[in-house]
């Protein structure tokens, strides 16, 4: 706990509302200006009130689209960005780097939640549950009938991993117990102990015909915008699903909407989106579009850990030391 005197803290701007133990350590550590009415801030908002406040730091969330224009309106004393989650594609990290701002995030707390839902995701587009679930709060249920939402068994099925990190690695564990065959993509292929049986495709497109689930763990960067294209789309087995819970640019939301509109997939699971909230308006007429409102680390235990852990790098960074989760 710091001894300084609450004027002598540094100003830590926070752009939304969090959890409540993040905040009281905020408020503890910090002058922390905080956002009562959890506000949505425009970029032009953020570096406003950073002004205001005379902030020396910025703890900010994956929703705050801080592009180059923002970062060059950042008054001169912030000097860290903290950021609230483990992608930072809604950070310009180019101009942040050219101004000599520290950017920081909160990787290895995600893994278990995203993963979680990630099967969630796969089960409930699998065994359409959400067609079940409205059926019943619409009272249109007239009872059980031997062919009503006739859904895809997931033992046995190919599950298909591009991106074989820590949570892609947690999503295949977890598939593996519903009798799952396991393959995967990756920059570099794991040391046998950590494939545990998991076949390797050096081409992640080559694997996508033995994908019966296809789950996308990769990050959003230029190359991968739109990567699950109408191409792609059409080199997965006929009936296959999608899941994604990584970023919701890296589906071309046109072609995964045709797709799921003509049969050719038969389900997809979907917790991001590109632009989100304002996600694509034909997801929502689709039955067999299983959609989620990015819950991914929705957990109590795994948010203040965020918190926690994006807290840790703004201590480290005033007490004159490296930060430990510095991507720029």
């Amino acid at each position: 706990m710091r001894s300084d005197s609450p004027a002598s803290r540094p100003v830590l701007l926070v752009t939304r509302r969090l959890p409540d133990a993040v905040e009281t350590r905020a408020a503890r550590d910090f002058d922390a200006r905080l956002n009562q009415q959890d506000r949505a801030l425009s970029g032009a908002d953020i570096a406003a009130l950073a002004g205001e406040a005379g902030a020396q730091g910025i703890l900010c969330t994956a929703g705050d689209r801080l592009d180059a224009a923002a970062i060059a309106a950042l008054p001169e004393a912030v000097r860290i960005v903290a950021t609230f989650s483990v992608g930072t594609d809604h950070i310009d990290l180019n101009a942040a780097k050219a101004r000599g701002l520290i950017v920081t995030n909160t990787p290895d707390v995600l893994t278990d939640a995203t993963a979680d839902i990630a099967l969630l995701l796969m089960l409930g587009a699998a065994r359409r549950a959400s067609e079940g679930e409205r059926m019943i709060r619409a009272g249109t249920w007239t009872g059980w009938t031997p062919t009503q939402l006739l859904g895809t068994h997931l033992g046995g099925k190919r599950l298909g991993i591009i991106g074989m990190g820590r949570i892609g690695q947690a999503v295949a564990q977890r598939a593996r117990a519903f009798g799952m065959t396991i393959h995967y993509s990756n920059r570099r292929r794991l040391p046998s102990d950590q494939e545990a049986g998991a076949v390797y495709h050096a081409d992640p497109e080559a694997m996508l015909a033995v994908c019966d689930v296809l789950s996308l763990h990769f990050p959003a960067t230029p190359e991968t915008t739109h990567w699950l294209n109408a191409d792609r789309i059409g080199r997965l087995p006929p009936g296959a699903i999608v899941v994604n819970t990584a970023r919701g640019s890296v589906v071309d939301d046109e072609a995964l909407i045709a797709a799921l509109a003509s049969g050719r997939l038969a389900a997809a699971g979907l917790d991001v989106f590109e632009n989100e909230p304002n996600l694509h308006a034909g997801y929502r007429g689709l039955e067999n579009a299983f959609l989620l409102p990015h819950l991914g680390s929705a957990t109590v235990e795994t948010r203040n850990a965020m918190g926690f852990k994006a807290l840790d790098n703004l201590d480290a960074f005033f007490a004159g030391t490296a930060p430990p989760d510095c991507v720029v």
